[in-house]
């Protein structure tokens, strides 16, 4: 089994970082109020996925317009594209609702969120892991119809 390397998780600074802004948004704060059709095109989630987010509370309170129209920022912005990291993490619906809600609640939550996503780390190592194992097999195998192929030709 080939396990890659892996940089053990830092314990030391306290930084949220769901709270740090990802390299660039299509509008500067301040100027970042995007419609629920903007947004799906900018995350590839549907309008019902980010209705449904928002409705099971995973997804923050969002602004509204005086027309009762979403209006999403680009904090907004980071957090979906933080919770995207964690579906694909594999992480359960559940979970991610409860690490919101923690969020929500405070610093007082910073340990239990930390030890949320060093279980969840842990069972990205292992998944990782497994697919280096699958991608063994997988290349033992294209390389045995490789060589049959090729010993067939000369044969």
């Amino acid at each position: 089994m080939t396990v890659i390397e892996s940089t053990p998780a830092r314990p030391a600074a306290r930084v949220d970082l769901c709270r740090s802004a990802p390299p660039a948004h299509p509008r500067p704060d301040g100027s970042d109020r995007y419609t629920i059709s903007e947004v799906a095109a900018l995350t590839g989630l549907t309008a019902h996925t980010l209705r449904w987010y928002e409705r099971i509370g995973l997804m923050p309170h969002v602004d509204r317009s005086h027309t009762g129209q979403r209006r999403f920022t680009n904090r907004d912005l980071d957090w979906l594209s933080f919770v995207g990291k964690l579906r694909l993490t594999g992480m359960p619906v559940a979970d991610m609702v409860a690490y919101a809600e923690m969020v929500r609640a405070g610093e007082d939550t910073v340990d239990a969120r930390r030890e949320l996503l060093e279980r969840t780390r842990t069972d990205v190592i292992t998944r990782i892991a497994e697919l280096q194992d699958t991608l063994a097999v997988l290349d033992h195998k294209i390389g045995f119809y490789a060589d049959a192929r090729e010993a067939s030709r000369k044969g």
